[in-house]
């Protein structure tokens, strides 16, 4: 069983940019396609981005297409999301997941415990 813990969230203005990062706890390598969710107080946890095994591959949500990039360095079993001209909408508790495919939070089987961003002037 692999353990994800994210880290690299904070408070950042609009327009600002911040970089999450998910370190697995064993080489995902090939392994796992990773994604990334985000949860607001009320809402289902929304897909993000996802980067698949070999890193070849992403797949956006709409809103964030153009200014999120998912990216992976499977020599250091770590996932990264790169977050530019962020916006108050962003604001959420990001989640990292492994073990699953697609877009439906209900399909992953690995979770971390979700890192806090909040974009506020």
């Amino acid at each position: 069983q692999v353990q994800l813990v994210e880290s690299g969230g904070g408070l950042v203005q609009p327009g600002g940019s911040l970089k999450l990062s998910c370190a697995a706890s064993e080489p995902t390598g090939e392994r796992y396609t990773i994604s990334w969710f985000r949860h607001t107080p009320g809402k289902e946890r929304e897909f993000v981005a996802r980067v698949t095994g070999s890193g070849r591959d992403t797949s956006y949500a709409a809103s964030v297409k153009g200014r999120f990039t998912v990216s992976r360095d499977n020599a250091k079993t770590t996932v990264y999301l790169q977050m530019n001209s962020l916006k108050p909408e962003d604001t959420a508790v990001y989640y990292c997941a492994a073990g699953g495919w697609g877009d439906q939070a209900n399909n992953y089987d690995y979770w971390g415990q979700g890192t806090q961003v909040t974009v506020s002037s």
